[in-house]
């Protein structure tokens, strides 16, 4: 099983602390840092958790090193604050000097089960790139975004949308659309697909284990209902783990 993954990805950081008094100068914690964990992010992440399924994975992002680090209280396991740095990329076009630039050219030769698109806008592609990506393709496309859908995403076989995405997105008629609900579980053209109840710890990253776990199973099945019902089981386990952590 081999799987494309295109995308930007980061470096996930969570910085555990003990808050044990507010600041006199300021209404604000006082965080005492005690431990700190940091893991691949965004493209990244969804790598991670299809490696972890045990997928053959090649990854097309970006060479900068974009940081999220989340200061967690490590009794309660409360995120307190997240600070973003270097929070945008070059676009795709930039690895043009190593071969693997412009969705032309990686899709020509590929010799994938499914490519990944995870978008999460921080400029490695455009729409454009996308919308090749989908038309050239010669397996299942699977795409994640943080754009506005329209038609320059009709040509994918399945759009992953979480359910305050999909209530910004409700002008777009295609039926390609999986939205993910949390504890609600998924919904695909009209139908529910429910998931268990379970404790939540840290929500952290399980959009991106959904992917993986639907991509993993649409390709061992065919079958895009076991698909979502394995997405659905893959991000309730990730949930209840602190930190962002792969099935």
């Amino acid at each position: 099983m081999k799987v494309l993954v295109i995308g930007d990805s980061c470096i996930d950081r969570f910085i555990y602390c003990n808050i044990d008094r507010l600041c006199p100068e300021a209404p604000v914690p006082v965080l005492n840092p005690i431990s700190n964990t940091e893991n691949p992010g965004m493209a990244g992440n969804v790598v991670a958790n299809l490696e972890a399924l045990g997928v053959t994975v090649d990854l097309v992002t970006n060479k900068e090193a974009i940081l999220k680090t989340r200061y967690i209280d490590d009794k309660s396991g409360q995120m307190v604050m997240r600070l973003d740095e270097n929070d945008k990329c070059k676009p795709i076009q930039q690895l043009a000097s190593t071969g693997k630039a412009m969705p032309y050219y990686l899709i020509e030769k590929s010799d994938h089960d499914a490519i990944v698109i995870s978008d999460y806008c921080k400029g490695f592609l455009n729409f454009r790139d996308i919308e090749q990506i989908a038309q050239m393709a010669k397996c299942p496309t699977f795409l994640d975004t943080k754009k506005k859908l329209g038609p320059w995403c009709k040509n994918i076989s399945f759009i992953k949308i979480n359910e305050p995405e999909w209530l910004d997105n409700l002008e777009y008629s295609y039926d390609n659309i999986i939205v993910t609900k949390g504890s609600k579980g998924a919904t695909y053209k009209d139908k529910t697909y429910d998931t268990k109840p379970v404790k939540v710890s840290n929500v952290s990253g399980a959009g991106d284990t959904f992917l993986a776990g639907l991509v993993y199973k649409y390709i061992d099945t065919k079958l895009i209902g076991n698909s979502i019902d394995f997405a659905n089981e893959c991000s309730s386990k990730v949930v209840q783990k602190r930190g962002v952590v792969t099935i």
